[in-house]
């Protein structure tokens, strides 16, 4: 199934499948590919670095939830809920982000490029980490990652990246994802 390319309803797609991930988690403990990280600090990554992001690029302030250490599904669920709830409002459809790096574009493709994207490509962390499914949309994959290749170098220097992975080079186009955005596609969380 080929996702959206209406922001809102991608978002919404895109959240479907790491809610998933998210209620399907049994060990928040579990490591996860990413170095240092845990299957929590892979929801915590999303449910913390945005609320800044937004607020200083609108003024707009999600409403705060449930603390995630205490209950990581009804945290994530909330944020979802916030963040969808945005882009559904029609009074905000018109709004601006604007940022000193990104100048400026409208809040609905800031989330899309920004949010969104960091969702879908974090979804396959959490699988991995918690054994769950991990397949990603390969068009989105693909997408994804014909966008990204011209600007590696403006990538790789803001540090939010690891080290390009090496992957074959008839890879499926998840494979060449997330060896691009620094991830092993052969990782497996040691017992």
């Amino acid at each position: 199934m080929a996702l959206s390319d209406r922001p809102a309803e991608r978002h919404r797609e895109v959240c479907l499948v790491f809610t998933d991930r998210v209620r399907g988690a049994r060990r928040w403990d579990a490591p996860a590919p990413v170095a240092g990280w845990t299957a929590l600090d892979v929801v915590r990554h999303l449910t913390e670095w945005f609320p800044g992001f937004l607020a200083a690029g609108t003024g707009i302030e999600l409403p705060a939830g449930p603390a995630l250490d205490d209950d990581p599904v009804a945290a994530w669920q909330h944020h979802r809920d916030a963040v969808q709830a945005l882009l559904d409002d029609p009074a905000t459809a018109d709004r601006v982000f604007a940022h000193p790096h990104l100048g400026e574009l409208p809040l609905y493709r800031a989330i899309d490029q920004f949010y969104t994207t960091d969702v879908f490509m974090h979804t396959w962390d959490l699988a991995r980490a918690t054994g769950q499914d991990d397949r990603l949309d390969p068009d989105f994959c693909a997408a994804l990652l014909a966008g990204m290749e011209p600007m590696e170098a403006v990538i790789r220097s803001s540090g939010h990246y690891g080290v390009r992975v090496p992957v074959e080079h008839d890879a499926d186009a998840q494979t060449r994802l997330l060896g691009f955005i620094g991830r092993d596609p052969n990782w497996t969380p040691t017992p």
